[in-house]
């Protein structure tokens, strides 16, 4: 088996870290350099900052959060969030991001992908799923959350990979910030549809659930929030603990 990495998500509104559940009631939850700084000490293995209301505000992400948090780290960086055009993703590199995450945009225009893999290369481009379960699979949203964009998730998912994207970080709305665990289900249908790397997002609340998306849900990397940023778990303990069953974590 592969290494796992375990991902730290800054979701970042005005500046400041903040977190919901269901994608609504957003609450603070921290300044992005003090808990970048803190996981960089703790030995997480990636930090994703998405500027969750960027889209909706026609704005780039904040390249001030960028750097705050890129001088913080010494480990791969993604920023989403506001990335429409390839502007926007030169411009978040230039802040300091390693790799850049399209929802929104790469659904709209779709060439995007490609463009940004042939400039920075597919490791650096991402594409965030948004989904919730549905009758027919998975449906896709988009413009964080409050559009439904018609699309499945595995089909979007294989598209995207076709087009050149590095990864998928897929996250389900339906376990977003509840703690009830991952939605294995539909991590291991877009894991089994695609070549490159699936990120599972949204549910993350104890130890045993990550172990529950790396073997049933068949995830590479596994992103979390509020169970790191308020220092309900630490995770050097959570790769300890995956180490012990089995799954073999970065060093």
């Amino acid at each position: 088996m592969l290494t796992k990495r375990i991902i730290a998500c800054l979701d970042v509104r005005d500046g400041q870290v903040v977190k919901g559940v269901q994608f609504q009631d957003l609450r603070h939850a921290g300044d992005p350099g003090e808990l970048a700084r803190r996981y960089n000490v703790e030995g997480i293995d990636e930090v994703v900052i998405l500027d969750i209301t960027a889209t909706l505000e026609r704005r780039q992400a904040l390249a001030r959060t960028i750097d705050a948090v890129a001088r913080e780290i010494f480990l791969p960086l993604t920023v989403g969030g506001g990335i429409r055009s390839e502007d926007d993703a030169a411009a978040a590199v230039e802040a300091g991001a390693d790799k850049v995450s399209l929802n929104t945009a790469a659904l709209r225009n779709p060439a995007i992908i490609s463009s940004l893999a042939s400039r920075y290369g597919s490791q650096a481009v991402i594409v965030a799923i948004d989904a919730r379960r549905h009758e027919q699979g998975y449906a896709v949203y988009v413009r964080s959350g409050t559009t439904a964009a018609m699309r499945d998730a595995v089909e979007w998912a294989r598209e995207a990979e076709s087009r050149g994207a590095g990864e998928i970080l897929l996250t389900s709305m339906d376990r977003d910030g509840t703690k009830a665990g991952f939605d294995c289900g539909m991590t291991a249908a877009v894991s089994d549809a695609v070549q490159i790397p699936v990120i599972a997002s949204g549910g993350a609340g104890t130890f045993d659930h990550f172990v529950d998306v790396f073997t049933a849900g068949r995830a590479d990397a596994a992103l979390a929030a509020s169970i790191f940023h308020y220092a309900e778990s630490s995770v050097a303990d959570l790769k300890k603990y995956l180490d012990e069953h089995g799954i073999p974590m970065r060093r």
